[in-house]
């Protein structure tokens, strides 16, 4: 069965034909919708998707008139089903995706149906860039080394992955050492215009990383889904959902010189974020749209997660034509896409007013300089002011360790007198060698704790909080970015020239999202510079920004961790959330690649770039950052010689094939999986045990326990964390026991194959404050049963036992962060049944549903603590059987033993959502309704 084969119902006389070149195209005319001309683009794409897809059951005639007739004004209430045209994964997060239909394909043959029937029905492409951990750095052989790590590491995962791609059908995979997934995309894999089975059709896509948004940058709509979702979508199930408030964001003017594609997209999350855009579209229209280059709107759209939206979508226009073809593209393929985005009207016409739910503005002339940090990236730090914030946010991060030094937020002289020596008795900076620099030299205002370290190749130096001991240009956020990319590199050329190098306590990382970069790096010849300053290419994958910054040189781990020194990451990605980074580093700041090369320089936050030099030259000189900073022109200039279709038909000629290593696995063969015992990567998981061919009605929860009660903003990082395990930890101990030494411990993410690591991984975030054991970081709870305080997972396994059910008490954005659907799988598997929260992130409220966990809101202005709520009570929710009727309770009871009860929203929006629930997750509804069939 292929996609498509169904034909539409055609109510509306939409099909039709579009002749581009010698080739013809069945189509389906938007036009012919009564109000199609009014809609915004996002919309218009789903319309037709709704036209093309029209089945009289899921997609009815209804449905599409609904469609054309929508009110901008109006709070979104009709529920569509939406067909993505492909489906895209990175490793992290599709290897569970493959185990999951690996196993559905035993449990089918269980029920007596056949196995092969669990195949993707449209294109699904997996790009493993996710494992590639920055181990080495600031050598020559660090990529090679990483790589031969990596497969080390991930023999199992990746022999997995190979039996995937020849098991399914419409399943390829983009081997390690080849580039991030989104650069991947947007470069290689996205169409904006699909052509399959003789149509013609818009580009959709759903991602299992939030990040997918960044094709929308190439006018292609799409959006992160879970895991779970996803696996829907590649079986043919359609994803419900209700047709949303769109934001109209209009640009005018242009940048002003020595501003980036960072700058614009820190102000414009920052902006979007106080505005509130979580589960609404974003487009962006208006005259200035065809002054940002298709490489910085792709910077926008990768960065809707940080600012909410399901998407931010620019337009087709002549940029996009321009890239399609810049990147190798075909002929054909090009004039496919300028031909119907004319004849369907997605054409941007920047005098175009389209009705949208809300409105705002941006002149591109007001964007400055900018950071975000130290936590979150929709705190913006003006350059300016970077100093200044730092400080100020320093005294939330010192220790015991730390003397503060006058107010924090001021660098008054008098604050921190001359004759004042440095804590702990560390001898003045001036006394010391040439080589031992201090990063806290003229700390005035702000806590200070010099420590001496002795690094392993004798230089001696000396950290203090706010020392930049990573600088990473990281992420495709930014890499995919020739301007950002190449205005690193000339400012090291300058630095270099004029005699500056790197601080030596800075791990320097280069991890770009396709092998294009290195490529033009080497044409216009700057690799040697960026080498010079210790920015070797470590790996072509998510390095950093996913928490595979690799550990630290020894020395100044232990000086961080004997002295609890607040030291600073610098990195050109989208997150910097508490602990995701390194275990290390408490501060971190999202920056451009440009500026994560001068804080490598300067080696501390505690520095105003504006007005402090980087250093000397060789003649004593200051070096100002104004002095290096390469201009518009000189970038343009080698954008223009050194980057063509060229270089990106050379990178992906073969994308799919791999190297030698990756040829060379052995590959497992058949239709379902041999699992091997013995594996502690890949584990058959449990979902399916004991499954029937029909759902048992659903349950009201009662005497539940809460397992942990949580404050706001609570990511998916902190739910399930990807980064090192500790040895010290349940998943730690369970490696251990089942032996695993601990160097090859890997991470949580490369283990998202393994259920029994990753239950024990749920909420072991080393930064979680869970608010029944205050003063407490990381994994831990207090067992109601007994009173006493242990790991989440050991009170869960005593709960389960007991026969116990558990619920969370969250506070507002719950589940923020990445699409990580383990969130949700490790929630439900630690015996969670409901969340009880003030409100959540889009994707983690759908993943709970998709796994069986309910969803629940506390009333308007309320939360946990104003109802009076400790976590110690005896918790029932009630009202929940009415899900059995077919309806979906606007609220249901929830009581306590000890006299508090309220009527809490139930967060199950759509009726697909609660097909799902009364399924017990997503894909027990999608395994029945196969059988059905």
């Amino acid at each position: 069965m292929k996609e498509y084969d169904v034909a539409s119902l055609d109510t509306f006389g939409a099909k039709s034909q579009l002749r581009v070149a010698d080739a013809s195209y069945e189509i389906f005319r938007i036009s012919t919708v009564a109000g199609h001309e009014r809609l915004p683009y996002s919309l218009k794409i789903l319309l037709e998707n709704l036209l093309r897809t029209e089945d009289g059951a899921n997609i009815t005639a209804d449905h599409i008139r609904q469609l054309g007739g929508w009110d901008p004004t109006a709070d979104p209430s009709v529920e569509i089903q939406f067909t993505p045209a492909r489906v895209l994964m990175q490793d992290f997060t599709g290897v569970p995706c493959v185990v999951d239909l690996a196993t559905m394909r035993e449990a089918v043959r269980d029920l007596g149906g056949d196995p092969t029937k669990v195949n993707p029905l449209a294109p699904a492409e997996l790009v493993i860039d996710h494992s590639v951990i920055a181990d080495l750095f600031g050598r020559e052989d660090a990529f090679a080394r990483n790589v031969e790590l990596e497969y080390a590491r991930n023999r199992e995962r990746y022999q997995f992955l190979r039996w995937g791609q020849t098991a399914f059908n419409e399943f390829k995979v983009v081997p390690p050492g080849t580039g991030i997934v989104h650069q991947v995309n947007i470069e290689y894999l996205a169409r904006t215009v699909m052509e399959r089975n003789g149509q013609a059709y818009p580009d959709t896509v759903v991602g299992t990383d939030s990040h997918t948004t960044m094709v929308n940058g190439l006018g292609v709509l799409g959006w992160g889904v879970g895991g779970i979702e996803a696996e829907a979508a590649m079986l043919g199930q359609p994803v419900s959902m209700l047709i949303p408030r769109v934001v109209g964001f209009k640009l005018s003017g242009e940048m002003p010189p020595g501003t980036t594609a960072t700058d614009l997209v820190l102000t414009i999350t920052e902006m979007l974020r106080k505005h509130g855009v979580v589960g609404k579209f974003v487009e962006f229209y208006g005259p200035g749209v065809s002054a940002v280059p298709l490489a910085n709107r792709a910077t926008i759209g990768n960065m809707s997660p940080e600012y909410g939206s399901t998407v931010a979508i620019f337009p087709i226009d002549e940029e996009t034509v321009r890239y399609l073809r810049l990147t190798g593209r075909s002929e054909q393929q090009v004039a496919l896409v300028e031909a119907y985005a004319k004849e369907q009207g997605l054409w941007h016409d920047p005098a175009a007013e389209p009705d949208y739910s809300e409105r705002l503005e941006l002149d591109l002339s007001t964007i400055e300089p900018s950071l975000a940090g130290p936590k979150r990236p929709q705190d913006r730090v003006p350059l300016g002011n970077a100093k200044t914030l730092f400080r100020s946010a320093l005294v939330d991060y010192v220790g015991d360790g730390g003397t503060a030094h006058g107010p924090a937020d001021e660098a008054s002289e008098e604050s921190f007198p001359a004759s004042d020596p440095p804590a702990n008795d560390v001898n003045d900076p001036a006394d010391a060698p040439r080589e031992l620099i201090s990063a806290a030299t003229g700390a005035k205002g702000r806590a200070s704790n010099p420590v001496r370290v002795t690094l392993d190749d004798g230089v001696e130096c000396e950290l203090d909080h706010g020392a930049v001991v990573i600088a990473a240009i990281t992420s495709c956020t930014n890499t995919s970015n020739p301007q950002v990319m190449i205005g690193a590199a000339l400012l090291a050329r300058n630095a270099v020239e004029r005699g500056l190098s790197r601080k030596p306590w800075v791990k320097t990382t280069l991890a770009p999202g396709s092998k294009v970069v290195m490529d033009y790096y080497e044409r216009a010849g700057l690799t040697p510079y960026l080498e010079k300053l210790g920015f070797h290419l470590v790996g072509y994958g998510c390095t950093t920004c996913i928490g595979n910054s690799g550990p630290l040189p020894e020395a100044i781990s232990a000086a961080i961790n004997e002295h609890d020194l607040s030291v600073v990451s610098v990195l050109s990605g989208n997150r910097n959330f508490e602990g995701r980074i390194n275990p290390d580093v408490k501060m971190n700041y999202l920056a451009s690649p440009p500026l994560v090369v001068a804080y490598a320089l300067a080696g501390t936050m505690d520095i105003d770039l504006a007005n402090e030099p980087l250093g000397e030259d060789s003649q004593g000189q200051p070096v100002y950052l104004r002095d290096i900073w390469p201009s518009s022109a000189e970038i343009q200039e080698v954008i223009t010689s050194a980057i063509g279709a060229a270089g990106f038909g050379q990178a992906y000629a073969d994308v799919f094939a791999g190297d030698e290593r990756w040829q060379s696995l052995p590959t497992p063969t058949g239709d379902t999986f041999a699992w091997d015992p013995e594996s502690t990567y890949v584990r058959k998981p449990p979902y399916f045990e004991g499954m029937e061919r029909e759902p048992a009605p659903v349950q009201d929860i009662i005497g539940a326990r809460v397992l942990a009660k949580l404050g706001h903003s609570v990511t998916t990082d902190h739910i399930s964390p990807a980064g090192s395990i500790k040895p010290d930890s349940p998943a730690g101990r369970y490696l251990a026991e089942h032996g695993v030494p601990r160097h090859e411990f890997n991470s949580y993410g490369s283990r998202r194959g393994n259920h029994e690591v990753m239950i024990r991984g749920t909420f072991a975030n080393i930064r979680l404050r869970n608010q029944l054991v205050p003063g407490v970081e990381g994994g831990f709870t207090i067992n109601h049963l007994t009173g006493e305080q242990t790991t989440i997972y050991d009170a869960a396994v005593a709960y389960q036992a007991a026969g116990v059910p558990l619920v969370i008490l969250a506070g507002t954005e719950y589940g923020s962060g990445s699409s990580r659907d383990w969130a949700a799988k490790g929630t439900m598997l630690l015996g969670v049944r409901a969340v009880i929260a003030q409100s959540y992130e889009r994707i983690h409220r759908s993943n709970l549903i998709g796994m069986g966990v309910l969803p629940l809101q506390f009333p308007a202005d309320t939360d946990a603590d104003s109802l009076g709520l400790t976590g110690t009570e005896t918790f029932s929710i009630t009202g929940v059987t009415a899900l059995n009727d077919g309806q979906i309770p606007r609220t249901v009871r929830v009581s306590t033993d000890t006299g508090v009860e309220f009527d809490a929203i139930v967060r199950i929006d759509t009726p697909g959502e609660a097909d799902y629930y009364r399924h017990g997750g997503i894909l027990q509804y999608v395994l029945r309704k196969m059988l059905a069939s």
